[in-house]
């Protein structure tokens, strides 16, 4: 079927706003270079210079490394295997603001990949950018790509102004880490050998301490030198149990943070290491290595870590985040994978049918990806038996249920100065160095300020 033509062509910026484009992106153009994985690097010489590919070329863009990069990697050349008539040429960058910045700047500049790999955190802000494409429904269709094959949380994440512009590819919450041999130690399993009940602001630090007991170190351990992300994440859970609601409207232009919300969040938080059941000068490493050692029986961590956990030939299990407020429906901080297609000058350039068909290949390849700590959104794969035969990653699926991303402004989202300015007010409080309520009052004083700065594009 022909694409219809529903890409207007764009009207030329004005001259001073491209020189400035033309001049960061020759800047941008050597240090991506040095980004990428070898032999991507006519990928980028397009997506930066302009070169012409060809009409069967498709040029996809991701963030992804380590374990992760490798499960990409597999499932492009599954794609390539099926799809032998098409170019598939793929670049990965640095994984953060960088990675965002480049695709921005190729976008603006009218050369994107047709494909590209976000957060849902992200979107709103590149779709109110106009970075992205907007995506049709019967589009999708004709792809096998429909709303009732989708989890809900992540399929209505992609929607902006009523309409998808992305397709995700994944939910990866906020979960709870247990060592089974530790927990059973402490009475905590039942008789099935399931975690027992450990919902509650007291039942989770009961847990805690009994695992401690047995471990003679810590009950738990969570990220908290050098990673802002992770004491963010514990903060947003813990807050939107409480009852919290965003933290900032319109965009990012208004902060309307619950600050009462906020301090009795962190004055858990603090519960937590002042009852000396967690360590308060932990950093990402150090905290897997105090699971995988026997030195605590807990950890708290982004389901990304699962294979890490795994390589450490522990014995090990892993449910959703506990509910240790019941003031509101369960929540756990989340982020989602998504592709979507950059806004391309022409329709020749955007090659709709041979990126959605590409879209399409990567869903179908959710067992893969699936394997690395990802709960997948798409529910062919995550109600089939094979996912659910994988183990520990199918006993934490429930958590996507309770996703809540990251509050829609222009530096928020994964990686972002919203979650590094938050993430330090939690830690201060962590360490007990601030207060909850003054905790809280920072937390509205830094987003203030960040609401007040005009967005870069």
């Amino acid at each position: 079927m022909p694409m219809r033509d529903r890409i207007p062509t764009p009207s030329p910026p004005a001259p001073s706003r491209r020189r400035v484009l033309r001049g960061g992106l020759a800047l941008g153009a050597t240090g991506a270079a040095a980004l990428t994985v070898g032999g991507c690097g006519s990928t980028i010489a397009q997506g930066f210079t302009g070169g012409a590919p060809s009409p069967s070329r498709l040029n996809f863009w991701n963030p992804f490394t380590g374990g992760d990069g490798e499960r990409m990697l597999a499932m492009q050349d599954a794609y390539r295997a099926a799809h032998r008539s098409t170019e598939l040429k793929s670049a990965t960058f640095l994984w953060g603001n960088p990675y965002y910045t480049k695709l921005t700047l190729a976008t603006l500049g009218d050369r994107p990949p047709q494909v590209a790999v976000v957060h849902l955190s992200k979107l709103p802000t590149l779709a109110e950018a106009g970075l992205l494409t907007e995506l049709h429904t019967e589009d999708l269709a004709r792809h096998g790509l429909t709303e009732d094959k989708f989890d809900a949380r992540p399929w209505r994440k992609s929607q902006f102004g009523g309409a998808p512009h992305a397709v995700p590819l994944d939910t990866h919450p906020f979960v709870l880490y247990f060592r089974t041999d530790i927990a059973k130690k402490a009475g905590l399993l039942d008789g099935q050998g399931q975690l027992v009940d450990v919902d509650g602001p007291d039942a989770f630090i009961d847990a805690l301490r009994a695992a401690k007991e047995v471990t003679g170190a810590w009950g738990g351990s969570i990220a908290s030198v050098k990673e802002a992300s992770m004491q963010f994440r514990l903060f947003w859970s813990l807050y939107r149990q409480v009852g919290g609601g965003d933290l900032v409207a319109d965009q990012g232009k208004r902060v309307v943070i619950d600050t009462a919300a906020a301090a009795e969040a962190l004055a858990y938080i603090r519960r937590l290491s002042q009852e000396k059941v967690i360590p308060a000068n932990t950093d990402g490493k150090g905290a897997i290595t105090l699971l995988t050692t026997g030195k605590a029986g807990f950890l708290m961590d982004g389901v990304w870590q699962a294979l890490a956990v795994q390589s450490a030939k522990v014995k090990f299990d892993m449910r959703p985040l506990p509910r240790v407020f019941k003031d509101a429906p369960y929540a756990c901080a989340a982020d989602s994978h998504a592709l979507v297609l950059p806004k391309a000058p022409t329709e020749s350039a955007q090659r709709l049918d041979l990126s959605l068909g590409f879209v399409a290949s990567m869903l179908h390849s959710s067992k893969l990806w699936s394997e690395g700590g990802h709960v997948p959104a798409w529910l062919p794969t995550q109600r089939s038996r094979a996912y659910k035969e994988l183990v520990p990653q199918s006993h934490y699926a429930t958590a996507a249920d309770g996703a809540v991303y990251d509050p829609a402004a222009w530096y928020g989202g994964a990686g972002s100065t919203m979650q590094n300015v938050v993430g330090d007010a939690v830690t201060s409080v962590f360490t007990g160095d601030t207060s909850a309520t003054a905790g809280a009052a920072r937390m509205r004083r830094e987003l203030r300020d960040l609401a007040s700065r005009p967005a870069p594009v």
